[in-house]
This record gives structure tokens, C-alpha cells and sequence, in this order.
């Protein structure tokens, strides 16, 4: 199989596998994934950063973590796309959040932080395997912010299915998780 087909097979696969489930579904599985969330140990850090969901896509509702992070007092940046990047700014009581041409919910403008600052990143994801490589939508968003921050910061993907056994046409600038979220429990991709 030719290794992008299959890296937009899944693409397409987990996609239509998302946009497939019910309101109902989609709403108990965001909220069993928060809960999972809570056993992360990752609660004692102060940066974190979190995606907003793109409702056209069903992503997960990331709401619920949101609430989890500002009850405890942390400081949360929610990516603006710019340009072929990402700016990460800090969510404020002030912030406002307007949805782009793409569909994506994002500050208006606010106090950027560097990526270097951040301790834990919630990645957004289609899918992924049983060693933490992840598929995107293959706009290299994220690859392009995840190897401008710190080694040990701590990337978390977020997904309502088990993973694939394998990706083909992984590159070596393809980033992989150190955890994945799923509404039944947690994978930890840092013991090998």
C-alpha cells in the first residue's frame, strides 16, 4: 500500500467515523475522555496548552478540560493559526474567541507566549498508533510548533478510538505522543 494513501485513508477513515457519531455519543465520549484526563500526571505544571474544537470535524469537546485547567488556577494558550503557523496566546477573562475562514475557534488577538513556556500540549489528531505516531489533517501545524518547544514538554493527543496498529509513511519530523487520551482509558508511549 502506497504510504500517503494509507495516511489519507485513515485520514478519511477516522474522520467519517467521527462525523458518524450521534450528539448523545459524541458529548458522553468528550466527557469520559475528560475524566481519563484526571489520572494524567500532569497536574502539578502551570502551562498548558489546549485546542478548540472544530465542530464541521467533530473534534472533541475540549470545553470540559478547559473548565478542569482554569478550576485549578493554570495558565491555558489556545493556538491562532498565522500564516503556515501557529501563535499561542494566553485565554484570558478578556480573550474573545471568533471562528476563522477554516472553521476554527481562536483568539482574536492576545499575549502571545512562547512556545519554550509550555509544560503540557493537548494535541488535536485523527488518529494514531500503538507507538504514539499521530495523523493530523497534514497541514503540519502542529509538527512545526512541536519542535520549537522544550524536549520535556509532554504531548497528549486526545481521541474518541483505540489506535491503529501501525501508521505507514511515518517522516522523521513527525513528532509522536508521549500519551493518548481515549474515553477508556490512557496509552503511556514513554514506557517502551
Amino acid at each position: 500500500m502506497n504510504p500517503k494513501a494509507s495516511k489519507a485513508k485513515l485520514r478519511t477513515n477516522f474522520l467519517k467515523k467521527r462525523l458518524e457519531l450521534s450528539e448523545a455519543e459524541h458529548e458522553k465520549l468528550s466527557f469520559d475522555i475528560a475524566n481519563q484526563c484526571l489520572k494524567l500526571p500532569i497536574w502539578d505544571f502551570e502551562y498548558f496548552h489546549l485546542f478548540l474544537p472544530i465542530k464541521s470535524k467533530a473534534e472533541i469537546d475540549t470545553s470540559l478540560i478547559l473548565t478542569m485547567l482554569q478550576g485549578r488556577d493554570k495558565q491555558v494558550i489556545v493556538p491562532k493559526v498565522s500564516g503556515k503557523n501557529l501563535e499561542h496566546i494566553l485565554l484570558t477573562d478578556s480573550t474573545k474567541i471568533r471562528v476563522n475562514s477554516w472553521g476554527i475557534p481562536e483568539p482574536d488577538k492576545g499575549i502571545l507566549i512562547d512556545p519554550k513556556h509550555i509544560d503540557v500540549i493537548f494535541v488535536p489528531l485523527l488518529g494514531y498508533d500503538k507507538i504514539g505516531n499521530r495523523i493530523g489533517y497534514g497541514k503540519g501545524f502542529y509538527d512545526n510548533f512541536l519542535v520549537n518547544c522544550k524536549p520535556e514538554v509532554l504531548k497528549i493527543g486526545l481521541s474518541f478510538f483505540n489506535p491503529v496498529d501501525k501508521i505507514d509513511g511515518i517522516r522523521t519530523e513527525d513528532i509522536p505522543l508521549d500519551y493518548c487520551v481515549n474515553p477508556k482509558g490512557i496509552i503511556n508511549f514513554l514506557i517502551k
